[in-house]
């Protein structure tokens, strides 16, 4: 399997959330009620699955490596719109993130939340798109067998690593809501 294909199959998935924000951006704009735990979960989709998991591997492996690589003109055009696509991804899912609580506050931010939820499912399917149809394939062709295989590993051992810190995350924020409550 090329480096490409875990990505891709990451963006099936991303494809699927989309679709589910897509809807609930829908419902928003009919009823102006927002389903506050659907958009958390969300907001934790988008920060873990789309960008820690998903672009870190992007970025921090595939982009890193290519960087040292003589690309052509047109590759590294795609791929530093790709990186500042991700940074304007981020910072959509913040203000997305600040508007749920404020909507949580009393403040009514439906609109606000429908519209950022609008943005970001016209953002991804053709960000999607442009990584799939005309960069990662091409951007394989870049690498030796044996630079494509340790790349694969190397994706591999991030999954695992992440898969770790966030677990090591999650009990630290149990543990921090427990501190002080004694069992009966």
């Amino acid at each position: 399997m090329l480096p490409a294909g875990p990505l891709m199959i990451e963006h099936r998935i991303i494809e699927r959330m989309v679709a589910l924000m897509n809807n609930e951006q829908e419902r928003i704009i009919s009823s102006s009620d927002v389903d506050i735990a659907f958009m958390e979960k969300c907001i934790y989709f988008l920060r873990v699955y789309a960008d820690r998991c998903h672009h870190g591997k992007e970025e921090d492996i595939l982009f890193r490596d290519l960087d040292k690589k003589e690309l052509s003109p047109e590759h590294r055009q795609i791929m530093n719109e790709l990186i500042d696509q991700h940074a304007w991804a981020r910072k959509r899912v913040q203000t997305l993130s600040d508007l749920i609580k404020q909507q949580k506050n009393g403040k009514d931010a439906a609109g606000e939340i429908a519209g950022i939820l609008a943005e970001l499912a016209d953002f991804y399917p053709a960000h999607i798109k442009t990584e799939d149809k005309n960069f990662f394939l091409p951007a394989m062709d870049y690498f030796s067998e044996n630079e494509k295989d340790a790349m694969l590993l190397e994706f591999r051992e991030f999954d695992t690593d992440l898969l770790h810190q966030l677990i090591k995350e999650q009990v630290k924020g149990w543990e921090e809501s427990r501190a002080g409550k004694s069992t009966p």
